[in-house]
């Protein structure tokens, strides 16, 4: 029942059980965690979840406005509604019980309900949520208990004394029973990291790692392939700064003396490989530009490195597919998968099965310790990041994490230009300015760069030399800009003599097309 005195003081106390009984669930989660498996605590599984499950516009309005950092977005809405729930079961088991014991229950089988959803899932995967949901619901009856138990007052004189001073005592042991849950949960926590594979462990691995030479290096590009101009995207992107789109809410963590792979299904020979053998194998060294399905015309998500791996037609090679298999069902860690075209792999184009990116081992969000890499197809279909597995099979057998979203089941490329200098909006002065980008059009290369300026005619931009086709090409304009508001527009036309197309389409189903374009006001 709430103090007479102070009705918001004992409802503060209860929203605070409720929060701490959700750091007892969380923390008893990721100890469980560690026990049974990554990826099971029901935050990760939660997450996961709402990934899997967030409609396509949603998803693609997260990339476009958060980029890279729409996992932590997400973790952080997440987290506050999580902060929500946990304080309504305190209110609730105070005002009602047990309505809050309900709410967490209700909200631990759901958790329940989602680990069991996840891909490969398995009876152990509910030992999480089940644990953190008992021992938090345990923790919230406890300390609303507390809160709710008040000895009679004292007869006569002293009534309002001992009244005051029974509160007090109840308020005191109520803080005692937090700060004990709280110790629960923090050493949960902490015990889950010792342990748990943490990620300083990987780090540490992957800091040990020192690359072998490959038996075949890429060639040093001439320096004619890249511009000096001011704001033009570097021709090599560096690794903190390459895009990052995935479905992983948490990045994997593998350590590299545990990574295995096995190459299955129509095949004549099963191969399984780890990565002690991955690195005796002839590796080669390969500059690819990758590009995001969900990369709007214009958008940044798209990066340029030098790869490192082992070619996968020689993997596949070794397996012996069959004929009438057409797909690589290729599965990440956590589950992900993609649906690449055989012939992809096979048609002598640099596919990959890479362990290094620009000169170093993966980073741990770019696929550490192993990953795939296919020149010409989108992601979705062909990057796989922390790659376990690759299964030799048909389209009509098999499909894929985006495929069964209704995403296109093959994904070429499309042609693409963008306008990096001047940005849009930008004000600048008349006379000679300099309008340059890149243009990418993967397995064809660009042959051609043209700029619009309002309705005029398309004139040719000066293009950077080519790298080879599987990179992206740099351009350049001199233009002489005369006062007022202007429209620039960009168009690229690829190796095979193919324009680029104008007409506009969004990112689904299977990439973006349009001429990106930029409004400036010249002064």
């Amino acid at each position: 029942m709430d103090s007479p005195g102070h009705p918001w003081r004992t409802r503060g106390f209860a929203a605070l059980a409720g929060i701490v009984a959700g750091g007892v669930t969380l923390g008893i989660g990721e100890l469980a965690e560690a026990l049974v498996g990554p990826r099971t605590s029901p935050f990760a599984v939660v997450g996961n979840t709402i990934v899997d499950r967030t409609p396509e516009w949603l998803k693609s309005f997260a990339i476009s406005t958060f980029g890279a950092n729409d996992k932590l977005v997400l973790q952080i809405c997440l987290g506050v509604v999580l902060l929500g729930l946990s304080v309504l079961a305190g209110l609730f088991q105070l005002r009602r019980p047990p309505a809050g014991l309900v709410l967490v229950a209700v909200l631990g089988g759901a958790a329940s309900a989602a680990a069991m959803n996840r891909p490969a899932s398995s009876p152990e995967d509910l030992i999480p949520s089940l644990a953190g949901v008992l021992l938090g619901g345990t923790a919230l009856w406890l300390l609303v208990r507390e809160l709710r138990t008040r000895p009679a007052p004292a007869r006569g004189t002293r009534a309002s004394a001992s009244a005051g001073s029974t509160a007090d005592l109840g308020r005191r042991r109520f803080l005692g029973l937090a700060a004990a849950a709280v110790g629960v949960a923090v050493l949960t926590a902490v015990g889950s990291r010792q342990l748990g594979q943490t990620v300083d462990d990987v780090l540490a691995a992957r800091g040990r790692l020192r690359l072998p030479e490959p038996e075949r290096p890429a060639v040093d590009p001439s320096p004619r392939v890249r511009l000096d101009i001011p704001g033009l995207t570097p021709f090599t992107t560096a690794n903190d700064e390459f895009y990052r789109v995935d479905t992983a809410l948490e990045v994997p963590v593998v350590h590299p003396d545990e990574w295995t792979l096995r190459v299955h299904g129509m095949v004549e020979r099963v191969v399984d490989i780890d990565f002690a053998d991955l690195l005796t194998m002839p590796l080669v060294e390969r500059m690819i530009t990758l590009t995001c399905v969900s990369n709007e015309v214009g958008g940044e998500l798209a990066g340029n490195a030098v790869w490192l791996g082992y070619p996968l037609a020689s993997l596949l090679e070794q397996a012996r597919p069959d004929a009438d298999a057409d797909m690589v069902l290729s599965t990440s860690v956590d589950g992900f998968t993609a649906g690449t075209p055989l012939a992809a792999l096979l048609d002598g184009r640099d596919a990959l099965l890479a362990i290094g990116m620009n000169g170093e081992p993966l980073p741990l969000d770019h696929g550490f310790p192993v990953r795939m890499v296919v020149p010409g197809l989108y992601g979705y279909v062909s990057a796989t990041k922390w790659v376990v597995d690759l299964e030799v099979t048909r389209f009509d057998r098999a499909s894929a994490y985006w495929t069964d979203r209704d995403w296109a089941e093959r994904a070429p490329i499309k042609i693409a230009s963008r306008i990096d200098v001047p940005g849009s909006f930008a004000e600048l002065s008349a006379g000679r300015n300099v309008v340059a980008g890149v243009a990418w059009a993967q397995r064809r290369g660009i042959s051609e760069v043209e700029i619009q300026v309002d309705s005029g005619p398309w004139q040719p931009a000066r293009l950077a030399a080519e790298a080879s086709v599987d990179v992206w090409r740099q351009w350049s304009l001199d233009w002489d800009a005369t006062p007022g508001r202007h429209t620039l527009r960009v168009r690229a036309t690829d190796g095979d003599g193919e324009p680029q197309t104008d007409e506009k389409a969004s990112p689904f189903p299977d990439g973006a097309s349009g001429w990106h374009s930029v409004v400036v006001e010249v002064v």
